[in-house]
């Protein structure tokens, strides 16, 4: 029986970080695993999230892609209460605002620090409908909360904490070094009224010998005051879970060269590129991901243009690199381009964008090797799909994220043909350069291996992409209970 059904609210406990990409994200995962399989009707929480790495909930609203997959950790739908304030990083140093999964504007930096008081009631409000529907709700935070100079109007760590009365554990990375200073310092810096909610701290990420750490957690211990609840070993298997940002992305191991090569520029403002874990995960297929400075490798099969937040300033950067060279030189040769969203829409001839939604008004030529045209504007498109692949006859199923309509003859071949009776997408006559606006793709196995087949790959029968998900997931919260004291952690919530 949840909270709710007794007319109680739900309890809460809050991970926040000596930084960023601390492993926040994957530790609340890993904990939702655990709840879920005690019975606890668990949700996650992000008040505030800043990244490009969105998903798409089931009716049809924007959340951080690490909320989702916290949200398949606790065996539950994700809805836009999970994170209520989303950050999309544009071109020019801007960002766009998703409150309650829908866009209401753009905002730079110093416009959006005034917007947080009432920020700070859309939070409350998502918290509350959360809390009162299950058991126990697992707050991730942003950032550090250590980074005193933003405490003002704080809706991301203690400034939730403490307008939600959420008691807090502290996570410090020990592989970036200087863990000890992190918490001891955060400790030191800290108001009084917000350092009496941290219940503990979690040192996370140790490669090597426990023990030989144990005097530093001892040293922790006695200045800060706070007892720790858990060293967590580095957990490799983490790099088969969705990144929430860029900092994630990585190309498959080095033991898969010599496989089927897809390569992936690595653009300024890329999204979505979670489209790229289930062919990382594929032993026959090797990714690269092209970073600033290299060129695009001679042996790729597939040049993939993963979504793009910003497409004319990405487009910019990707002509600056030289990247547009190198893929018109991979088509000389026979090979295969797919561009997903933004990357669709750099294929075509050009990219008008007249009421100047990225940026200044105006259009620009786009790598001309789809005969397609994009406008930019009107109202987002923010949907979950299903429906049919045109080329190899799969079911597909996925979710779209972008503003703009692209129109031209290439059009006539669609990509997908979305349930009911819409088409998606467009293709080259050779078949060879084709684009959509569909992400996720890729996880649909049938049309994965279908697709990798026309290239050349010879598939090992991999199982589902999901299930190994929802595995990794399983050795996650199997991981944290060996490493962690668990019901203390959960004791911890109210």
């Amino acid at each position: 029986m949840t909270a709710a059904a007794d007319g109680l609210t739900a309890r809460a406990l809050m991970l926040q970080g000596t930084g960023s990409d601390v492993g926040k994200s994957l530790l609340v995962a890993g904990l939702c695993r655990l709840a879920a399989g005690r019975g606890l009707g668990v949700r996650p929480f992000k008040p505030q999230n800043m990244s490009n790495n969105a998903a798409v909930t089931l009716d049809g609203g924007e959340i951080g892609r690490a909320q989702a997959l916290q949200a398949q950790a606790a065996r539950c739908e994700p809805v836009v209460d999970m994170n209520p304030v989303l950050l999309k990083p544009e071109a020019g140093g801007g960002a766009q605002l998703v409150v309650h999964g829908r866009m209401v504007g753009r905002a730079m930096a110093r416009d959006y620090h005034r917007r947080k008081t009432e920020l700070l009631a859309a939070v409350m409000q998502s918290f509350a409908r959360l809390a009162a529907g299950c058991d126990l709700v697992l707050v991730e935070g942003a950032g550090s909360p250590a980074e005193i100079n933003l405490r003002a109007g704080d809706i991301a760590n203690m400034g939730f904490a403490r307008a939600a009365r959420v008691p807090v554990v502290l996570v410090g990375d020990i592989d970036r070094g200087g863990v000890i200073a992190s918490l001891v310092g955060a400790a030191a810096v800290l108001g009084p009224d917000d350092r009496a909610l941290v219940e503990g701290f979690i040192i996370n990420r140790l490669r090597g010998d426990a023990d030989l750490f144990a005097d530093g957690v001892s040293e922790i211990e006695k200045r800060t005051g706070w007892p720790c609840l858990g060293v967590v070993p580095w957990f490799a298997d983490a790099v088969l879970l969705p990144a929430e940002d860029s900092l994630g992305l990585a190309s498959s191991p080095a033991s898969r060269e010599g496989g089927l090569r897809i390569s992936v520029p690595a653009l300024p403002r890329i999204a979505n590129f979670d489209d790229l874990d289930p062919l990382r995960s594929e032993p026959g297929v090797c990714v690269t991901v092209v970073r600033p400075g290299e060129a695009i490798p001679g042996d790729t099969a597939l040049v993939l243009l993963a979504g793009s937040k910003s497409t004319v300033a990405d487009l910019q950067a990707l002509r600056a690199e030289g990247w547009d060279i190198d893929i018109r030189a991979h088509v000389r040769r026979g090979g295969h381009v797919l561009g997903l969203c933004g990357g669709y829409q750099m294929l075509g001839r050009r990219i008008s964008d007249p009421s100047g939604v990225e940026g200044p008004a105006g259009t620009i030529e786009g790598l001309g090797l789809l005969d397609v045209e994009t406008e930019l504007g009107g109202e987002k498109t923010v949907r979950r799909v299903t429906g049919v692949d045109r080329v190899h006859g799969e079911a597909v199923s996925g979710y779209e994220i972008h503003l703009g309509r692209t129109r031209g003859a290439d059009c006539a071949r669609p990509v997908l043909r979305i349930d009911p009776d819409l088409d998606d997408g467009a293709r080259s006559a050779d078949g060879r350069i084709a684009g959509c606006y569909v992400h996720g793709l890729f996880a649909a196995d049938g049309y994965r291996r279908a697709a990798l087949a026309a290239l050349g790959c010879g598939l090992s029968g991999r199982g589902s992409h999901a299930a190994q998900v929802d595995a990794v997931l399983d050795r996650l919260a199997g991981h944290l209970a060996g490493h962690c004291d668990i019901d203390r952690l959960f004791a911890l919530a109210r």
